[in-house]
């Protein structure tokens, strides 16, 4: 008797059939939505457990309950966030962009130890082409590969069941209703350790993957949606110009420079050990050793540095939504741009004169898609050159911004060797990412000394320079590398700026000011709060904004002027 031949197995395009292929399993998305989260406890919250683990204030390590308890919450959290979002037709495409984005994340938050709170994440957002490129290198895709290789065949082989509208939402709720009671209890377990937990590491929650992404994104989006939604609320409507101009003999040119991510710590005339700032140390600049940034990242930094409410009143959206001193200044009757070599002004500079290099303008400088920061000084000369305006120009260098410091600097102030010549840190050791570090701080070094000498060379304008940096680096202390820790964790690496000054004798002479006196007086603690201030005083601006206890500059004049 011949019996009914079975149905062909599944094959993998003409071959043997593959066993996967053949029993695959057959799962529910709510399944599925779970397992994933899973894996996102277990595979990609390194950082995030191994703070857990450490020893807190006092120094105990978290009982066999509180992992436990936040294994199941950070599942339960993560499972709760995705069901929301599946159904038949997003299952597969959400879970697969979730997947690879949470491993590249998991795979930077490992390797340098970044928190993805809504300031860096905003940081990331608005890095342009050349500095993401910088973050990507062939020797992360196979760590990438071998962290979402598994869920993602889990996601794609599998078969998804499908039940009716209706009998799919009740199951879902329930799901979803289980989810929220193991949270709870798994909280209430262990309350007092938990809560303790909370105070003594708030940071914990940003590195909490994927959901310090889902958090600090929407809270990113809300904001900048309302930052460009309305006019900036105007700030020194009542600003002028003091009784010292009324005698001027020649125009103004104050050069602000801000720089990126030079930390004070390597700087040579804060007492660094090399000496990173030879021609710095060459010229007669005030350095100010003692100074302490508003964040660290440049999308909080540059937007607090000149703003009126600073970090002493930090509030973003009042921040964001309101003019900044540029605008002020704009307004006293100052001709102000913004020079840019990297990712734009953090809304600083809306509405606001830019220039920016590139190959047309400063060929020999710019190559491989990016320029020198020293290209800028061409636009500086640009403008400064035939005119007679007052004018207050902002320098915005790419300095030494990592992890590619090495991309900085010209061959020839290769000076530290042997240098980290990627921009994946870990395959450098210590040693050479230092290195790589001070040799660009030599070439800002090296730029700042050549605005110097252009400024002194003026004949047309009585000119000044101020230098500060956004915010400083980690360089392995502590296993940190980068920026962009939680300000209120933040190590001195990251918030210890370096600062100085320049002022020509014309411009000291004309406004009273005292270079012996700021020399005296640069020693005392400064921060990123007092550069409003000080510029309004230093070009002598009127205005209740205005507030002279902030001003460096109003001790070292023979009477202070109101205001």
């Amino acid at each position: 008797m011949t019996g009914i031949a079975p149905p062909p197995p599944e094959t993998t395009g003409g071959g043997v059939a593959s066993p996967w292929l053949v029993h695959r399993p057959t799962l529910r998305a709510e399944t599925l939505a779970l397992a994933v989260s899973l894996w996102f406890t277990a595979a990609c919250n390194t950082p995030f457990w191994n703070t857990l683990l450490a020893p807190g204030e006092p120094a105990t390590a978290a009982s066999p309950a509180l992992i436990a308890a936040c294994v199941l919450m950070l599942t339960a959290a993560h499972f709760i966030v995705l069901v929301v979002f599946l159904n038949r037709w997003t299952t597969r495409p959400l879970l697969t962009l979730l997947v690879i984005g949470t491993a590249f994340a998991a795979y930077y938050m490992q390797r340098y130890f970044v928190y993805l709170d809504p300031s860096m994440l905003r940081n990331i957002l608005r890095t342009d082409a050349r500095e993401a490129t910088e973050l990507l290198s062939w020797s992360m895709l196979p760590p990438v590969a071998a962290l979402s290789a598994p869920p993602l065949a889990l996601v794609w082989l599998a078969k998804i069941r499908h039940t009716t509208p209706m009998r799919a939402a009740g199951f879902r709720a329930l799901t979803i209703a289980l989810a929220l009671a193991t949270m709870v209890t798994a909280s209430l377990a262990c309350f007092q350790e938990f809560s303790a937990l909370m105070r003594q590491k708030k940071e914990l929650r940003f590195l909490a993957t994927p959901g310090n992404a889902l958090y600090s994104l929407p809270r990113v989006l809300v904001s900048d949606a309302r930052s460009a939604s309305g006019k900036r609320e105007p700030i020194g409507s009542d600003a002028v110009l003091a009784r010292s101009w009324q005698d001027r003999k020649r125009p103004v040119l104050m050069l602000i420079v801000v720089g990126e991510t030079v930390r004070s710590a390597n700087w040579g005339l804060s007492g660094y050990p090399r000496q990173t700032t030879p021609e710095l140390a060459a010229t007669d600049a005030i350095n100010f050793p003692n100074v302490t940034a508003c964040g660290t990242n440049t999308e909080v930094s540059v937007p607090c540095m000149f703003s009126s409410l600073g970090r002493r009143n930090y509030d973003e959206a009042r921040i964001r939504g309101s003019e900044s001193l540029l605008h002020l200044l704009r307004r006293a009757g100052f001709r102000v741009a913004w020079l840019d070599n990297q990712s734009g002004c953090k809304g600083v500079c809306d509405g606001i004169e830019t220039w920016q290099p590139g190959a047309s303008t400063t060929p020999a400088l710019c190559a491989s898609g990016g320029c020198l920061d020293e290209a800028l000084l061409t636009g500086v000369k640009q403008i400064v050159d035939g005119t007679h305006d007052n004018l207050v120009l902002v320098m915005h260098p790419l300095g030494n911004h990592g992890p590619a410091y090495f991309k900085r600097y010209p061959v020839e102030f290769r000076q530290y060797t042997p240098t980290c010549d990627s921009a994946d840190l870990g395959r450098c050791t210590r040693e050479e990412v230092v290195n790589a570090y001070d040799n660009a701080v030599r070439y800002t070094d090296h730029v700042l000394a050549r605005a110097i000498d252009f400024l002194r060379t003026q004949t047309t304008h009585d000119a000044a320079m101020i230098y500060v940096s956004d915010h400083g680096e980690s360089l392995g202390e502590k296993g940190l590398f980068l920026h962009g820790v939680p300000y209120a964790i933040a190590p001195k690496e990251q918030t210890q700026v370096p600062m100085a000054m320049w002022l020509s004798p014309g411009y000291a002479d004309s406004f009273a000011l005292a270079p012996d006196c700021l020399r005296q007086r640069a020693s005392l603690p400064a921060t990123h709060d007092n550069l409003f201030h000080t510029v309004l005083g230093m070009l002598d601006v009127h205005t209740a904004t205005r507030d002279r206890r902030l001003d460096l500059s109003d001790a070292c004049k023979p009477s202070p002027t109101p205001g």
